[in-house]
């Protein structure tokens, strides 16, 4: 019996999957508890439906991540901070004082995490940072601290 999953089953396979499994299991186990549905035509073309719809949204969130990581390639986000004689920083700039000064400055939103900042930026100066915006697209950033 062809069924087809709607939730992860162990052994069997992950969500949305096409699976053969006996027919007792399936009659008996998956289609009672809700964790499959059979095989039809109508509901293999709904599965096929969803399966290129989810595949278009991962092409257009792909090509925007580009786009904005093109877009970063140009900006430069400007921070003041309190520094030393020698040009070392009191404290460190953070992957969150980076992502607020780029919304605040150039109205791009993305999230903290997306930094690649290990230990902060700790001195004066233009300093590029990573920022993973997508699966496999990594934007590169300058950032201009100079002191108050």
């Amino acid at each position: 019996m062809k069924v087809i999953l709607t939730q992860d089953v162990k052994g069997q396979g992950k969500k949305g999957e096409l699976v053969n499994v006996s027919d007792g299991y399936g009659r008996n186990f998956l289609l009672p508890r809700g964790l499959a549905k059979e095989a039809t035509k109508a509901n293999l073309n709904v599965m096929e439906g969803q399966a290129a719809s989810a595949e278009y949204r991962r092409q257009k969130e792909l090509e925007e991540a580009r786009a904005i990581s093109d877009k970063m390639k140009e900006l430069t986000v400007n921070l003041k901070a309190k520094a030393g004689e020698n040009g070392k920083l009191f404290g460190s700039i953070t992957a969150k004082d980076v992502a607020e000064a780029l919304t605040m400055q150039h109205h791009i939103k993305l999230d903290k995490k997306k930094f690649v900042v290990p230990d902060g930026i700790k001195t004066l100066g233009v300093t590029t940072v990573d920022v993973k915006i997508h699966p496999g697209v990594v934007g590169k950033l300058k950032v201009s601290v100079t002191a108050e």
